[in-house]
């Protein structure tokens, strides 16, 4: 059965086509939902309307979907808002995907060396007591508090006793990337999210 997926991307990715490749090789397939998904994701384009905007429009189409898939560009890694996306993802459990995208040619023809993965990026530590989580993210400082959700990244949980005490970036609860040419994303995403 196809899943809602959300896409977080560089803005930059789509304008290059190589985004676009992902979240439309559904438009190839014989049947929709042979593809596995169906988009939720919106454009970064939004963000004219303001930082809380954003935010309730981010959110609103989080609520329909259990997958988020982040697609690697050389610059995704650095996005405030795909932070955003990724941890407000992670705080409302949906599965993590990354895909590395810079193998796709891009309107200039060429493709690119990998980015660096958003999820080691992100992360959250659990408290001694397995209530209370708080979701961080790497800075050039090193890791702090993600105050854009909630303003303080602080929220509950009910962590199983084996995260007690510990940060993890996001990156461990996700299968390592895929690469869309490398691992034949046209036949394989729909698994991929499954």
């Amino acid at each position: 059965m196809a899943k809602r997926v959300f896409f977080s991307f560089h803005y930059d990715d789509v304008v290059n086509f190589r985004a676009n490749v992902v979240r439309n090789h559904w438009r190839f397939k014989l049947n929709r939902g042979d593809a596995g998904f169906f988009d939720a994701s919106i454009w970064e384009s939004s963000k004219r309307s303001g930082d809380e905007s954003l935010k309730r429009l981010i959110n609103a189409e989080l609520d329909r979907t259990s997958v988020t898939c982040v697609l690697i560009g050389s610059h995704t890694w650095q996005r405030p808002w795909v932070r955003y996306e990724l941890l407000k993802s992670f705080q409302r459990e949906n599965k993590l995907v990354a895909v590395h995208i810079n193998s796709i040619r891009g309107k200039d023809r060429q493709i690119k060396a990998y980015g660096q993965n958003p999820l080691d990026y992100v992360g959250v530590e659990v408290s001694t007591d397995g209530k209370w989580a708080t979701l961080l993210e790497h800075t050039s400082i090193g890791w702090k508090p993600f105050t854009k959700i909630g303003g303080t990244g602080r929220y509950r949980v009910n962590a199983a006793r084996r995260f007690w005490g510990r940060g993890y970036k996001l990156s461990h609860f996700a299968p390592n990337p895929y690469c869309w040419m490398l691992h034949s994303g046209y036949q394989n995403f729909a698994r991929w999210v499954a």
